[in-house]
């Protein structure tokens, strides 16, 4: 998952210049690193954060295997979109072929990623989408609506199972209403069958079995938090859906505070290792998993095969982008809804 974060100093900017050139890059306008071959460019938002550090493995796999000089940068924050700028102009100073981007500011960086394409470069999104989306030639990511389906279906058919009537506590990301946040809220209450009225908005519905929403930030403080709130507005809750695995892990503590842990369900989503830990240990009911270094390997292939014959990806069919895959993780499975186990998810997770 994601989410999204100022400004670079002047020396930071200068370590980007010097990772890039570290990387390979033969200079200014060549067009090719080491050995003559094409130059990709990997930005993210960090290089601290396990999505990205997941990333750029990927991205660093497939650059070896289609033979392509990767040259990778980062933020020192999320939400650092002049040091993404700063390795724009680097990339297209190098004459890169094309680059991939999660974008720390979807619309800030927009500008910059225009140069980019008029100057011939193939960019493709990671994760986050610009604003606008087609800002890029690609996006490739996680369906998040998809992902926040998978744990309502399964939280649908485990209360049915057990009989018992939902009192659901919702524990958002921020006030922004960013598209990640958004899908995945109302996926997760479409797919345990809650009419959500406008499915751009978060908190419109009128169903009695949501006791209320509060937000995270994606944090486990305030995941903490936020349960917390919940909790005291409405201390029936007995299931909990989390924006993310480390508010799910927040929650978790506070439900523990409160000797809850035993009687609510948690269900969340990203597919991080120390998340699906929680699977095994049963703090988390279930997660959906995305695919960091599915996105990276695949983007960095789709421009090797750019740089070769022009050819530029094209979306999953019925969708406005590339759909890298999510899958269910539970321990707990449930009649009619596809998931693997935790064992798969620790051979597949990330972080």
């Amino acid at each position: 998952m994601t989410t999204f974060r100022g400004r670079l100093a002047t020396g930071a900017v200068l370590a980007l210049t010097l990772a890039a050139a570290a990387c390979g890059g033969s200079g200014s306008g060549s067009g090719s690193g080491s050995g003559g071959k094409p130059i990709v460019g990997l930005i993210t938002k960090t290089d601290t954060n396990p999505f990205f550090v997941k990333m750029k493995e990927g991205a660093q796999q497939a650059a070896a295997q289609q033979g392509v000089d990767l040259q990778t940068f980062a933020g020192k924050q999320d939400g650092d979109n002049e040091a993404q700028v700063q390795a724009i102009e680097n990339l297209i100073s190098a004459g890169a072929k094309g680059f991939l981007i999660t974008p720390s500011d979807s619309k800030a960086i927009v500008p910059s990623i225009d140069k980019a394409r008029q100057a011939g470069l193939l960019v493709i999104a990671l994760d986050t989408p610009t604003d606008p989306a087609n800002a890029v030639d690609a996006t490739f990511a996680t369906d998040n609506y998809q992902a926040g389906k998978l744990i309502g279906e399964w939280a649908k058919a485990k209360f049915a199972k057990e009989n018992k009537q939902a009192k659901i506590a919702m524990l958002d990301l921020n006030a922004n209403g960013v598209s990640v946040d958004v899908k995945r809220d109302q996926g997760f209450l479409e797919g345990f069958g809650i009419d959500v009225k406008d499915n751009t908005k978060i908190g419109d519905e009128s169903d009695p079995r949501i006791a209320g929403h509060d937000v995270t930030n994606g944090a486990e403080d305030g995941g903490r938090t936020a349960m917390e709130n919940l909790l005291q507005k409405d201390p029936t809750i007995n299931l909990v859906y989390t924006i993310n695995e480390p508010a799910a892990a927040g929650a978790y503590q506070a439900l523990k505070s409160a000797g809850k842990d035993k009687t609510v369900t948690i269900v969340s989503i990203d597919g991080g290792c120390p998340g699906v830990d929680n699977v095994a240990k049963g703090v988390i009911g279930a997660t959906s998993m995305q695919f960091p270094l599915k996105m990276a390997s695949l983007g960095v292939e789709s421009i090797a095969k750019f740089a070769k014959d022009g050819t530029k990806p094209t979306a999953t069919g019925g969708k406005d982008f590339v759909d890298t895959g999510v899958q269910l993780i539970t321990d707990q499975p449930q009649t009619g809804v596809d998931a693997k186990d935790s064992s798969w998810g620790k051979q597949n997770c990330w972080g």
